[in-house]
């Protein structure tokens, strides 16, 4: 985290897998419909708000037995065309099915929004966006690996004549993209990723609000509001973030902060940055080596110095797979890149992580073994992970080695290094406005 230059709760927050399943202390309420169906509540209040409206099915997470079910129960709702308001990171959003005309025409009326005002579409994973946007580009990519599941809705062409949005109804089509662009979002709630997975195709989804109106943080606000509008609402108590997510338009590699949300615009270059990991067993020598050879070779291609990369959205880092964290550099390693300037006596060691592979655009490793253990761990990752041989041999361990077996191996992985330097893309680096 350090090296990646971002603010440590914010940088976790994005890429830990397991965020997702820790729920933040929930606020009590006393409120005598809650967990209930709100019938009672609607037959209280019927006289003042003029309706016997039938009211939604409301379901309490935090006492629910089997989430799986619950998501179950969602995801044939909206297979049936029903309007489901889910919690998520962010806000709670009302679903209807991408593939059902009159949900989202029912969604538009209960939003009350103007028909120039598009939708977000959410999908289930970041892989499922090449279905809608086959033509990705490099930061569009790196943006969906890196922070979704996440509070991050990205603004994509959607004209492609392979789009998958082609296929939806017209009104759907026209409600998520209107202007010929698609706003794409992966939520982080396991219950609606499950209720994604399930229902077989992507959620027209919005905030559970009046147009014009706040966004609802919790059950109890929809309630209020919409209850009688909805046919399924999921309670699961306060958002964690109670914060709209962040929406970024990408065009190739130009990014324009639309709601700066969470991620404010220097955030948004720093995890769209080329990011190259380099891997050995201990990250004490061989990998140290190569992360410093490989930044003054880019360096030099740039014509810049190595403390500018990261502002020119290039960062390389080195871990290993039974690293501990914070340990120097051998010394002979540090004696060995002086014959090259390079200093590293301030390298502190870090064990190879799930947040360090997810980040990854390219990922070299220092012998067959340490791609294989890679790939075993982390198969989303494979074909991102190659030998740093391009002639497919090891670069052995000098640990315990002489001063020369040491120089030896910083000169192989500096010749190593140099075929790999046509293969970055520095034309991706990421442009804000």
């Amino acid at each position: 985290d350090r090296q990646y230059g971002l603010n440590a709760g914010l940088f976790a927050f994005l890429h830990d897998a397991w965020w997702q399943t820790i729920r933040s202390q929930r606020a009590q309420t006393s409120n005598d419909y809650r967990g209930r169906n709100l019938a009672s509540h609607y037959q209280r209040n019927a006289f003042n708000h003029n309706y016997f409206a039938m009211p939604a099915e409301l379901i309490d997470l935090q006492n629910a037995t089997d989430l799986q079910e619950v998501a179950q129960r969602a995801a044939t709702a909206i297979t049936a065309g029903q309007l489901v308001a889910f919690p998520t990171e962010t806000v709670y959003g009302i679903a209807a099915g991408a593939r059902h005309a009159e949900a989202v025409s029912r969604l538009s009326e209960v939003k009350g929004r103007a028909n120039n005002h598009p939708f977000t579409l959410a999908i289930k994973n970041s892989l499922e966006a090449m279905d809608y946007v086959p033509e990705l580009s490099l930061v569009a990519t790196r943006l969906a690996r890196r922070c979704w599941p996440g509070p991050l809705t990205l603004v994509l062409p959607g004209t492609h004549p392979n789009s998958l949005l082609r296929e939806f109804p017209e009104n759907v089509q026209q409600s998520v993209m209107p202007a010929g662009t698609v706003g794409l979002r992966v939520p982080s709630h396991q219950v609606i990723l499950n209720a994604l997975q399930l229902a077989g195709e992507p959620f027209v989804l919005t905030s559970a609000n009046l147009s014009g109106e706040p966004a609802a943080v919790n059950a109890d606000q929809i309630v209020e509001t919409l209850g009688d509008r909805l046919d399924l609402i999921l309670d699961d108590g306060p958002s964690q973030l109670s914060q709209a997510s962040s929406v970024v338009a990408v065009e190739g590699n130009q990014i324009k902060v639309l709601r700066e949300g969470l991620l404010d615009p220097e955030a948004l270059k720093r995890l769209s940055s080329l990011v190259v990991l380099i891997v050995c067993t201990g990250n004490t020598c061989r990998s140290p080596m190569a992360e410093q050879l490989l930044q003054q070779q880019i360096a030099q291609a740039q014509n810049c110095n190595t403390d500018q990369l990261e502002e020119r959205g290039i960062l390389v880092l080195s871990a290993g797979l039974a690293a501990g964290a914070g340990f120097p550099a051998s010394s002979e390693a540090v004696k060995a890149l002086t014959n090259y300037d390079i200093t590293l006596s301030q390298h502190e060691s870090q064990p190879v992580t799930d947040r360090l592979i997810k980040v990854a655009d390219l990922i070299l490793t220092m012998t067959r073994s340490h791609r294989q253990a890679i790939v075993n761990h982390w198969p989303e990752a494979a074909d991102r992970t190659h030998l740093l041989s391009r002639d497919n041999t090891d670069i052995s361990d000098p640990i315990g080695g002489s001063a020369d077996v040491y120089q030896q191996c910083a000169e192989q992985l500096n010749q190593e290094l140099a075929k790999w330097l046509p293969d970055l893309d520095f034309s991706a680096s990421p442009q804000t406005s």
